[in-house]
């Protein structure tokens, strides 16, 4: 990005607010990457998703692959700027959360190591292969998805969740510094409980824990995927330039709670 296009006074002068702009983004088949690339479309972007399956509607241009190899993401970033000439956005939203990562007391190595790899290093990956085409093509934006979970415990226990969502929050606000005078801003985005497939997989057979969860959520419910797709476009788009190395909660005022009121 140029620093005229950085600047607040020329941000909003397109009605899209992604106009002319090549957003990649991971996890991109289902929950909020799905609905985070149906809003970036609607606001003028090409969108890329990458996802280990095919099958990602809401996209341009779907790359079949893993976030956990390193040559996968890098030949992904090479077909973007191959196909588009620029890359101006990552969203690296790709994560897992499975029924073994529960207690540290249960919790075995292999579930351990399965959500490090792609709830963690995938960010790692993407950011290590992304950035320098960010670097060549003027800049841009990354939003890496964290969660309320690297802030506070969990009320439900998931320690290899807990703790990739912890890096992933460490490694934006660095990158974030380190980047800033060089036009690429990076930010992590902290959902709080949403409703999408993943979560409720997690709580189909444990009403109890879901309520668990739910009681502290100032708002009295689960966020919308939709209302997660707002708050990327904002951090994605030119309206944010002045964000970088952010915590940017979306959690209904979650982490801010003490007790709520029934």
């Amino acid at each position: 990005m140029s620093d005229t296009q950085n600047t607040p006074e020329t941000a909003t002068n397109h009605h899209g607010r992604l106009e002319r702009k090549v957003a990649v983004i991971t996890g991109s088949a289902s929950g909020i990457g799905a609905e985070t690339a149906k809003v970036f479309r609607e606001q003028g972007a090409t969108v890329v998703g990458f996802d280990l399956t095919a099958d990602q509607p809401e996209v341009d241009l779907a790359i079949q692959g893993d976030v956990t190899s390193s040559a996968d993401v890098a030949a992904a970033y090479a077909q973007v700027r191959e196909t588009y000439g620029t890359v101006d956005v990552l969203f690296n939203n790709a994560g897992i959360s499975p029924p073994d990562d529960d207690s540290i007391l249960e919790t075995e190595e292999d579930a351990w190591q399965r959500v490090q790899d792609v709830n963690l290093k995938s960010v790692y990956l993407c950011c290590k292969h992304g950035i320098p085409h960010l670097l060549e093509t003027g800049g841009g934006s990354i939003i890496n998805t964290a969660s309320f979970v690297a802030l506070m415990g969990a009320a439900t226990s998931q320690i290899a969740y807990t703790a990739s969502k912890g890096g992933v929050l460490s490694m934006s606000r660095e990158l974030g510094v380190q980047f800033a005078r060089q036009g690429v801003r990076v930010n992590a985005l902290c959902p709080g409980p949403v409703d999408t497939p993943l979560l409720r997989e997690l709580y189909a057979n444990d009403a109890e824990a879901a309520n668990r969860r739910l009681v502290h959520v100032p708002m009295g419910r689960f966020a919308q995927a939709r209302e997660l797709a707002n708050a990327v476009l904002f951090l994605a788009s030119d309206e944010s330039s002045f964000i970088t190395a952010s915590t940017f909660m979306v959690d209904g005022g979650l982490t801010a709670a003490y007790v709520t009121p029934i």
